[in-house]
């Protein structure tokens, strides 16, 4: 059996047979500092957010659609102290502000399933309570995507990266 290597250099990719996410830009600038990593999947809003008062900890922090269950807790899984009943911690509040920023109060209301009032915000709206979901998964996603952060500038499309908005920060 004869294997033949190929230059990746001389390979010419067909647009039309290339299969990429598409980029949604973001509405507003977000702060990558207090929430790094923020993501509607899983039927959940979800992602990571940064602890207000120890610089290496982070939250895990998610809404699930429909039913609007709450889940904050430590990359470890330790439980959030703030998250109690059906009143949402700091960490869910920062969770559904960026997610508003990134993807816009509509598509997040829509994605959750909630009805937000005119003048009312998505939070307010929610009728949830507090239910456990699984952080590792999240957290090793965010872990995984910030390892793209260490490869070389390029101008291709890295179709992982769809949920990061480069070059928007504050």
């Amino acid at each position: 059996m004869v294997s033949k290597i190929i230059d990746p250099q001389a390979v010419t990719l067909d647009p039309a047979r290339v299969a990429a996410q598409p980029m949604v830009a973001a509405v507003a600038p977000r702060k990558l500092a207090k929430v790094p990593f923020v993501e509607l999947a899983d039927g959940r809003l979800q992602g990571v957010v940064s602890s207000g008062s120890d610089i290496a900890r982070v939250y895990v922090a998610s809404i699930t659609a429909g039913t609007h269950g709450l889940s904050c807790s430590t990359n470890n899984n330790r439980p959030c102290g703030g998250l109690s009943g059906n009143y949402a911690c700091k960490h869910l509040q920062s969770l559904v502000d960026e997610a508003v920023l990134q993807y816009g109060e509509d598509r997040v209301a829509r994605y959750l399933r909630v009805e937000v009032p005119e003048g009312g915000s998505i939070l307010h709206s929610l009728n949830g309570t507090r239910d456990p979901a699984p952080a590792a998964a999240v957290f090793a996603r965010f872990l995984r995507h910030l390892t793209y952060l260490e490869l070389p500038g390029t101008s291709t499309p890295i179709p992982e990266l769809h949920w990061f908005p480069a070059g928007v920060g504050r």
